[in-house]
């Protein structure tokens, strides 16, 4: 019963989440991932070079073509 309690834990904690969204405009050369995030918040989380993770409105255009210069990436490897 405890193993069982413990992984359910395990499953329903996130990793990290956004709450606050960074209104500062990202240098996009240092992006190299990113992830969507629809609860609490609707936002882009981008993890740059460093691993440092920032939040932000998916709704500004240079997030949307960040978005596409890491799928770029991502995708010519």
């Amino acid at each position: 019963v405890f193993s069982l309690l413990g992984s359910i834990v395990s499953q329903s904690m996130h990793k990290s989440s956004c709450v606050e969204l960074s209104t500062q405009r990202l240098n996009i050369r240092n992006l190299v991932n990113y992830e969507k995030q629809e609860f609490p918040t609707k936002a882009i989380m981008f993890i740059d070079a460093r691993g440092i993770k920032t939040c932000v409105s998916p709704d500004q255009k240079w997030v949307q073509f960040a978005i596409k210069k890491i799928d770029q990436k991502h995708t010519t490897k």
